[in-house]
């Protein structure tokens, strides 16, 4: 497991700034980073991403910074290693895309929909000499993106799960899922998944600890026949679920 050598999963911000010097600017008179500035996120998880995953990434000027501990942690709660995977709208980085052939050896396919972070998440899969198949999706979710008679022993996603557009963190696209809750489009992606999962095969979401969305989409789930399993993990300060369903 890619830990720093004090045994934790996570990186001093001493040993960031090694990486990138010019983290220097952010750091306060108390040794803190400023995590309320964009451009010290990038440049931390950049360095957690070289230091403990061995990824070179680069981030899109307007997407979200994703952390990529918080990602691996994910993976693990659903990924057994050397299995054929598809994630759903692997946005600009291709940072799970990439963990789950690197780190578990992963046959990966990733979709994405935005043009632009289509182009910056090829780049990211080619400085990182991946093998990752990436397909451009025109608007759908699997049906009509995947062809027909793939299967996969795992599908998931980092789907988007709010119910309105947020100010500045979010494009709409990336943000909003849609329904009351904001679980329609993880909905849809487990009604059309059902097609392209091998028997035993499970479906893995990335959500908030947010209620009222994860019985929304447990609920569904339950009804298209998948028995599921939810996984809560922590990172730093917040709390996250992985929604297992499985076929």
């Amino acid at each position: 497991m890619p830990i720093w050598k004090d045994g934790k999963l996570g990186l001093p911000i001493g040993e960031a700034v090694k990486i990138f010097p010019e983290l220097e600017n952010y750091i306060d008179e108390r040794g803190r980073l400023d995590f309320s500035n964009r451009e010290a996120r990038i440049l931390y998880n950049k360095a957690i991403a070289k230091a403990l995953f061995g990824l070179e990434i680069e981030y899109h000027p307007h997407g979200l910074v994703t952390t990529p501990v918080s990602r691996y942690l994910f993976l693990k709660t659903f990924l057994r290693g050397s299995e054929r995977v598809l994630e759903i709208g692997t946005g600009h980085t291709a940072m799970m895309a990439l963990m789950a052939e690197n780190l578990f050896n992963c046959d990966v396919t990733a979709t994405e929909l935005d043009d632009e972070f289509f182009e910056y998440t090829m780049k990211n899969i080619e400085r990182n000499g991946g093998r990752v198949r990436l397909i451009k999706s025109s608007g759908g979710i699997i049906r009509g993106v995947v062809p027909e008679g793939e299967m996969f022993d795992a599908i998931f996603s980092a789907p988007p799960y709010y119910e309105r557009p947020t100010r500045g963190v979010l494009t709409e696209r990336e943000g909003v899922g849609g329904g009351e809750y904001g679980e329609e489009f993880s909905n849809r992606l487990l009604g059309e998944a059902v097609d392209y999962l091998k028997p035993g095969g499970r479906v893995a979401l990335f959500l908030p600890d947010k209620e009222t969305l994860l019985h929304a989409i447990m609920e569904h789930a339950e009804c298209l026949g998948y028995s599921l399993r939810d996984i809560k993990f922590r990172v730093g300060t917040r709390w996250r679920h992985s929604l297992v369903a499985i076929k």
